[in-house]
């Protein structure tokens, strides 16, 4: 199994969303330290805006990475047929398996991260709603993330964390 290309991809996926993650958790802590209230958004300085940045580019990466690379991977070298799945398909199947909690919250965690992402509220307010909604969004991403690896790691033993 260890020089096949499902575990290749698998191994290489695992890889690139610990780095995402690791990353993410970091952005998370720094901005719970940091304490900002709704007004702060409306001055952000060049470091703040940098964090709230790196927060966005991890938080969407892990979650993009995670469904389009590390899902498909991990049931290929499960030996599941994926090639003509769809995506909720295949989230359902890991539910089936045990790999995933409910597939129906990775959808809705996605569409935080879309809104997040691409809506652009009017008010301080509903911006500073918005990121908070995407930080606890997130930090179930990084739950997920974890759950995943820990299976990963249990049934491919030769996985390195």
């Amino acid at each position: 199994m260890r020089n096949s290309p499902e575990w290749l991809a698998l191994q290489q996926s695992y890889v690139v969303c610990q780095v995402h993650e690791e990353a993410l958790r970091d952005a998370i802590d720094d901005l719970m330290q940091r304490k900002l209230v709704a007004a702060d958004l409306d001055t952000l300085g060049k470091d703040d805006r940098r964090l709230l940045d790196q927060f966005a580019y991890r938080y969407t990466r892990l979650q993009d990475d995670m469904g389009v690379r590390l899902i498909p991977a991990a049931l290929r070298a499960l030996g599941e047929e994926i090639a003509a799945m769809p995506v909720l398909d295949r989230l359902s199947r890991m539910e089936q398996l045990g790999w995933l909690p409910d597939a129906e919250q990775w959808a809705e965690l996605r569409r935080i991260r879309n809104e997040f992402a691409h809506d652009y509220p009017e008010t301080t307010e509903e911006r500073f709603e918005r990121m908070q909604l995407a930080i606890t969004s997130a930090q179930t991403v990084i739950e997920i993330f974890n759950s995943l690896s820990h299976k990963i790691r249990e049934r491919f033993p030769m996985m390195e964390p």
